[in-house]
Parts: C-alpha cells; sequence; structure tokens
C-alpha cells in the first residue's frame, strides 16, 4: 500500500520516471482502496483539480473524506473547503469550522488562518477577535502570507489587538516577503508616499510589480502610473500602456482613464508594441 502511494507520487512528480499523471493516478487509487490516507488526499486533488481526469467535486470530496476521518491535516482542510465553497457537497460554514478547526489543532497553518477568517467573518461561528487573533497568529508564526496580512489589518485598526502601527507595518512587510498580493500592494503605496518607511519610488516600484505580476490590478495600475510618470523608472509609455491596459481588462475604470490617455500621446507602433507585450 505505502509502495503503491510512493510509486503514484513519481509518477506524479516525473522522479525517476518519466511524469505520467494518469499511472500516478493509477496507483493513488490501488492505495487509497486500501485505506492510505496520502494517497486519498492526493486522489482528492487530482479530481478537485482536473489533473489527468475531468475535474469532479463531488469524487474529490469521496476521497477527502476517508483521508479526513484518519486524520489526515490535509485532508480536513480541503474538506473543510468544500463545504466552505459548496462544491461537490452543500454549502456548509459550520462543517467547514469543524474540520478546519481538526486541522488547526494539529498545527496546519492553511487551517488555521482559515478559521481565523471565519471567527472574524462570524461564518460558521460566532464572531470572535480574539479567537481570531489567536489562530491567525499561530498561522504566522509558521510564515502563511493570508494570516499575516490579517493580522496587519487588525493591528492596523485595533481589532481584537492594541492599535499598533508598528506591528501592522512588521506584518504587512512579512506578508509581502512570504508572496501575499495585498501586502505587496500595501507595501509598494507606503514606498511611495513614505508612510511608516522612508519614501523610495524604486522599492515602490518593485513591490508593485511582485504584486502586478500576480494579476493584482490595482498594482498594475499603479505600476503604470509609475511608468508614465518615470517615478522610479525611467519613463516608458510603452510599459505604462501595458500595465494600464492589464488592469483596465480587469475592469479597473482609473487604468483605463490611464490608458485612454497613453494613447493621445502615442504613436500605432508603440500602441501594438504595448498590446503585444499585454498578451505575452
Amino acid at each position: 500500500m505505502n509502495a503503491q502511494y510512493d510509486l503514484g507520487v513519481r509518477y506524479d512528480a516525473g522522479l525517476g520516471v518519466p511524469k505520467d499523471v494518469a499511472e500516478a493516478m493509477r496507483w493513488y487509487r490501488l492505495a487509497a482502496e486500501q485505506g492510505n490516507a496520502d494517497a486519498q488526499f492526493s486522489l482528492g486533488l487530482m479530481y478537485a483539480h482536473g489533473e489527468g481526469i475531468s475535474e469532479d467535486c463531488a469524487e474529490a470530496v469521496r476521497w477527502f473524506r476517508p483521508a479526513a476521518e484518519q486524520g489526515h491535516a490535509e485532508g480536513q482542510t480541503m474538506l473543510g473547503i468544500m463545504y466552505a465553497n459548496g462544491e461537490g457537497v452543500p454549502e456548509d460554514a459550520a462543517e467547514a469550522v469543524r474540520w478546519w478547526r481538526m486541522a488547526a489543532k494539529q498545527g496546519f497553518a492553511t487551517a488555521q488562518d482559515n478559521l481565523g477568517t471565519m471567527y472574524i467573518s462570524g461564518r460558521g461561528v460566532p464572531k470572535n477577535d480574539a479567537e481570531a487573533i489567536r489562530w491567525l497568529r499561530s498561522a504566522g508564526e509558521q510564515g502563511n502570507a493570508d494570516a499575516q496580512y490579517a493580522l496587519r489589518v487588525r493591528y492596523a485598526k485595533g481589532r481584537g489587538v492594541s492599535e499598533d502601527d508598528a506591528e501592522a507595518v512588521r506584518r504587512n512587510r512579512l506578508a509581502a516577503e512570504q508572496g501575499n498580493a495585498d501586502a505587496q500592494y500595501n507595501l509598494g503605496i507606503m514606498y511611495a508616499n513614505g508612510e511608516g518607511v522612508p519614501q523610495d519610488a524604486a522599492e515602490a516600484v518593485r513591490w508593485y510589480r511582485l504584486a502586478a505580476e500576480q494579476g493584482l490590478a490595482n498594482a498594475q495600475n499603479n505600476l503604470g502610473d509609475m511608468y508614465e510618470n518615470g517615478r522610479g523608472v525611467p519613463e516608458d509609455y510603452v510599459l505604462a500602456y501595458m500595465w494600464y491596459n492589464l488592469a483596465a481588462a480587469q475592469g479597473s475604470e482609473i487604468a483605463q482613464s490611464g490608458k485612454d490617455f497613453l494613447e493621445e500621446r502615442m504613436t500605432r507602433e508603440e500602441i501594438a508594441e504595448a498590446q503585444r507585450l499585454s498578451t505575452e
């Protein structure tokens, strides 16, 4: 059973054998049917994400559940997500909380972050700022970027903790460094305006870019503005238009205005190049 799971992992990742998702699924299924929780979880993920097979949320739940019932923290977390989103099962926030709590108590950071968020919103549990902070802090201490950002918001507004601007800035930076796009965007704003950090346009550009590359429209718009005005980067209407164009495609009206403004000042060739870069 364990050997079958290990073989599935090898085919899944292409370790020592050619990568073959169908073959990975075959070995995962053999192990899962014999009760291997890791295999059950892996098989559930493949159905949830449509890897090597048509996406099937109900089938994903069917495999996440036995893994979760065996105490598999990732399986419990994914089963909670399915209940929270109503994927493969009827939406049930309380049931999501129940599974996330099991995984959170095992120290699984994603579940702790999810549980903390539920205490903030009051979904599936009564609102409780103290409980939210407790779980978010546990997740944050493990490097969970989303939890760090949520803590940044709590410290900035004094919700569940004493208002502490310095701690809010620290949490925001940690979240940004760990890849949270909203935190990266906020850090860019802070450097652009000199809020809590020395004003530094080049540093603002660096953080806007990281968030923009993750698809955050506000960051794309701000990065376009930096290129348009030559702040932190050399002035470049082509790149400014490209970033405005990407943000406008997501519905940003301010980016659309920036794009329209530049169109009147660019040649057809420049606009065509900006469109090409947007497509790439």
